[in-house]
């Protein structure tokens, strides 16, 4: 990329990946330098000051978050409101949506050598709480459920384990076993583009754009986040016997021949059930929700990351 071009503003959550992405700057930074990339450092506290900051700069100043799928969630809301184009160097401790499109963490020079190219459209998510009338932005996706319920339980995992760190998969497999002593089936309604498609018992829901989840969980195996479509996965009745080796293939992504799994594509979907359950949002626990709504938006986001 030229020199004469706007500066990328490269957002650094340095907590990101157990603190991975503070001690990998100046890596980074150096390889930013060799790559001729002009940058502009924003450190900030919180996802509140990163989108201020990045509110001050021009909409041509292209967007470099450094971190994991919960850095460039905070950032949506601007990214959305200015347009400009997003670049990612995945070091968080999941990187779904980066490994999606092949980016390895610490392979600075793949991941910069994609920002040369022309920016694509990619699609986006946004939610509705049952009962409010904010829409939230969403990228890779969201589940209700099990798969939620883990992603809470994630928080009390250990990060490290007898001096070896724990990546982001490894942590969701121990937040996995721990969720399957209080795993719930609860009756479950969910509407796909106004239409009913399924009525009953489910412990989990994702609703997806992006493929994988989890650190790299592949829930929606033929997800394409360019397509215009949401892909639904639901676990209907399952046991914990049953949930378990299920688990297995959700990881090799090969479980939607599973007669307890229901797949499907739409444009908007609504879920509810009759007891709340626990959400997440891009990885971010929001507690227990009795329903959603979500509908795509697409071509929502200009993308440098691409693989294609």
């Amino acid at each position: 990329m030229p020199t004469t071009s706007p500066p990328f503003a490269v957002i650094l959550n340095t907590q990101a990946g157990s603190g991975l992405a503070g001690r990998e700057w100046p890596r980074l930074e150096a390889e930013l330098d060799r790559h001729g990339l002009t940058h502009q450092l924003l450190r900030t506290g919180s996802a509140e000051e990163a989108r201020w900051a990045l509110a001050q700069l021009p909409p041509e100043h292209p967007v470099l978050a450094v971190g994991g799928d919960g850095t460039v969630y905070g950032l949506l809301p601007e990214l959305r409101r200015s347009g400009r184009a997003l670049g990612v160097v995945p070091l968080g401790s999941g990187n779904d949506f980066a490994g999606m499109l092949n980016l390895q963490p610490g392979d600075f020079g793949a991941a910069l050598a994609r920002l040369s190219r022309p920016a694509t459209s990619f699609d986006l998510l946004e939610v509705q709480l049952e009962g409010e009338t904010k829409w939230t932005t969403l990228l890779n996706g969201l589940g209700m459920g099990f798969d939620a319920q883990i992603t809470a339980l994630m928080s009390d995992v250990p990060t490290r384990l007898l001096g070896v760190q724990l990546g982001g998969q490894a942590r969701y497999l121990w937040a996995a076993l721990d969720g399957l002593r209080h795993l719930e089936n609860e009756h479950l309604d969910v509407l796909l583009d106004d239409q009913p498609w399924y009525s009953g018992p489910s412990c989990l829901v994702a609703v997806m754009n992006g493929r994988r989840y989890g650190g790299g969980f592949l829930i929606a195996p033929e997800a394409n986040p360019q397509d215009g479509l949401m892909d639904v996965v639901l676990g209907s009745n399952l046991s914990r016997s049953a949930l378990l080796p299920l688990m297995g293939r959700v990881l090799r992504g090969t479980h939607l021949t599973h007669p307890s799994v229901h797949t499907a594509r739409a444009r908007k979907v609504s879920v509810s059930w009759t007891r709340p359950m626990y959400a997440h949002l891009d990885g971010d626990v929001i507690g227990r929700q009795a329903g959603l709504h979500i509908r795509v938006v697409p071509s929502g986001l200009n993308f440098l990351s691409s693989n294609s």
